[in-house]
């Protein structure tokens, strides 16, 4: 196993961990089947940095983000979020799935403003702010609509704005485009990357799809199956906006090709 970086440091100029988990490892038991999902898990991610986690089906992708958000006890190891360790389900971060899990009786921007009456926070405040969100994903205008008016990718950015509200320090994204046709998964990635150049949030990004990791992110973490640890990682240094400056490039395709190379080298991939 190689998990030192490939092509660079991949560490970008901020220097404060917002996420840290140390050698965390998770086993579930049911009945007499025990499935080991991560061994020896360690990632440290540096404030407003966009970290992909890049693995085949299986490999404990999801199990750590539930880890990271406090909703799945790990069975060695630890979690910190800035200077709180993680022992319970941790409320000031966004959590974005691949399922919408919109409330089909709230329109939109209700939806969205859900978030800030759990928290009771001031409701003008915060509807001013979801209304600057859904201008900043193309959704203005659709405020009031319901989420069985909105198309698969308007119901994820409603998602997306509801994650963002509160303002978090850290975003997690469960391949949150995993459901989605081909073109609308492109453009909500022109869409998420227009997002984050403008909040700078730091992110933890779940997906099994290499050009979304390559679209988006500044490292990308390239998992083993089952058991899942970090096989190696790799930094993008591509410009921003990638859509416009990067999709097309030799560097993109060599990147591309390099992190199939490992699923290749791993049995993933077959020739």
């Amino acid at each position: 196993m190689n998990n030192k970086i490939a092509g660079g440091d991949g560490q970008p100029s901020r220097s404060t961990p917002v996420l840290v988990v140390s050698h965390v490892s998770k086993t579930f038991v049911t009945g007499t089947d025990t499935v080991v999902a991560l061994d020896d898990f360690s990632l440290e991610i540096m404030e407003g940095e966009f970290v992909a986690v890049l693995g085949p089906s299986g490999c404990g992708k999801s199990t750590l983000m539930m880890i990271v958000a406090g909703l799945v006890d790990p069975s060695a190891g630890k979690v910190a979020i800035g200077e709180t360790t993680v022992d319970s389900p941790y409320t000031n971060v966004g959590i974005v799935f691949q399922n919408h899990v919109l409330l089909e009786w709230r329109n939109a921007l209700q939806n969205v403003l859900f978030q800030a009456e759990m928290r009771h926070l001031p409701k003008a405040k915060y509807e001013r702010i979801a209304r600057e969100l859904f201008r900043m994903v193309s959704l203005e205008g659709f405020e009031t609509k319901f989420p069985n008016e909105l198309s698969g990718g308007m119901r994820q950015r409603v998602s997306i704005c509801r994650a963002l509200v509160h303002d978090p320090p850290l975003l997690l994204m469960d391949e949150p485009f995993g459901a989605l046709d081909a073109l609308t998964r492109d453009q909500l990635c022109i869409d998420l990357e227009k997002l984050w150049l403008e909040r700078r949030k730091t992110v933890l990004f779940i997906t099994h799809s290499i050009q979304e990791a390559v679209q988006l992110s500044d490292r990308i973490i390239v998992m083993t199956p089952r058991p899942g640890r970090i096989y190696k990682v790799f930094a993008v240094p591509l410009e921003r906006p990638r859509f416009e400056r990067a999709g097309n490039t030799p560097k993109y395709f060599e990147l591309v090709d390099q992190i199939k190379a490992t699923f290749v080298e791993q049995g993933v991939l077959k020739k």
